[in-house]
């Protein structure tokens, strides 16, 4: 990945970023959220380069740098992660599943979940979250803006419980200064009301942070998660 200077993240999706040979440059921000302490002007960033000049924008922006650690916030790397880490057996509580599906239906509702694991007549299904949010004493917290889309996931994944299935969700922790994992209370309450209820229900919860360097980046240990 090459590094660069953030200059402004504008319009969701885009943001300009001064490269080392002073050139300014508007970038894929693959990231929905607010990004709230890691979107400062003056940040170092890392971009990754498609290759691809068909592209409208053929840049992505992947990290930003802040004073508490690396961000990851492309969020669609999230699953990815996730997923490497699914296959290889290093998420231990789900490590006894032989199959890994992506993007599965909802039973019974409208939309998807990240994944379906399955071995013999058990499934478990599981949706990951990409947090960000990071504090200077450790904490990190989901989600950074409203998301009523994130409450109806955990209201799903509390349907989706019995019968040997399992409902799992997981914390992409893409942030180097997090140690354990919460909900943002103070940003959307309804969230956290919500995940409470579905652990108090049978779901599952997970956090596991990220080695982000520039040659890589992976799911690594888990995390405590405090709700």
């Amino acid at each position: 990945m090459q590094t660069a200077r953030l200059r402004r993240r504008y319009k969701r999706f885009l943001a300009d970023v001064e490269r080392s040979d002073g050139e300014t440059t508007t970038v894929h921000c693959p990231n929905t959220g607010a990004m709230l302490g890691c979107s400062e002007p003056g940040s170092e960033v890392w971009i990754s380069d498609s290759g691809n000049d068909k592209r409208k924008y053929r840049h992505t922006l992947e990290v930003v740098c802040t004073p508490l650690g690396r961000v990851g916030v492309n969020t669609s790397r999230a699953n990815r992660l996730v997923e490497e880490a699914l296959l290889s057996g290093r998420v231990e509580s789900l490590a006894d599943y032989r199959e890994v599906q992506r993007e599965v239906a909802i039973p019974n509702e409208r939309g998807r979940f990240d994944f379906l694991l399955s071995a013999s007549d058990k499934r478990c299904f599981v949706e990951v979250k990409s947090l960000t949010l990071g504090y200077e004493d450790g904490r990190g917290a989901f989600p950074d803006a409203v998301s009523e889309r994130a409450v109806r996931h955990v209201n799903a994944l509390v349907s989706a419980l019995g019968n040997d299935q399992r409902a799992v969700l997981l914390f992409c922790v893409q942030h180097t200064g997090i140690r354990r994992a919460t909900t943002a209370d103070d940003i959307h309450p309804a969230y956290g009301s919500a995940l409470r209820a579905a652990v108090a229900a049978g779901v599952e919860v997970y956090a596991y942070g990220c080695v982000i360097e520039r040659d890589e980046i992976v799911l690594a240990a888990p995390m405590p998660v405090e709700l």
